[in-house]
């Protein structure tokens, strides 16, 4: 149901490295740009990332509680999305590993502006 999630920026340009490369190692690119938003995903794909300066001309803050989570199709993907998000100056937020016992696998991170992602994958249930 979800077509795309938008998270606040106030630095396009800057933070556009970071999903350019998180995008990349998800097998996809930017779907959209204009001078203030850029799309990452894949047109009639699953639901893309957006990146944008707030319409309203204030600054960017972060959502407390809000979180994108980023599916995978395997623990190895999730480590590889991981340490591509901390080498393009995201900041960590838990490390890749089992969460509970249901078969959720996943890591925590922030983007460069403090917007909370997450990459997880679902494994059998230990």
């Amino acid at each position: 149901m979800i077509g795309y999630v938008t998270l606040g920026t106030n630095d396009l340009e800057k933070n556009a490295a970071f999903y350019d490369a998180i995008a990349g190692a998800l097998g996809v690119g930017r779907m959209m740009e204009f001078d203030s938003f850029i799309a990452w995903g894949e047109m009639g794909g699953a639901p893309g990332v957006a990146l944008t300066k707030p319409f309203d001309g204030e600054k960017a803050t972060v959502g407390n509680g809000t979180m994108v989570a980023l599916q995978v199709d395997g623990p190895d993907k999730v480590k590889k999305l991981y340490e591509v998000a901390l080498a393009n100056g995201g900041t960590d937020e838990g490390a890749p590993g089992p969460r509970g016992d249901e078969g959720f696998y996943a890591a925590y991170f922030r983007d460069p502006d403090g917007n909370k992602l997450n990459a997880f994958c679902m494994t059998q249930a230990g």
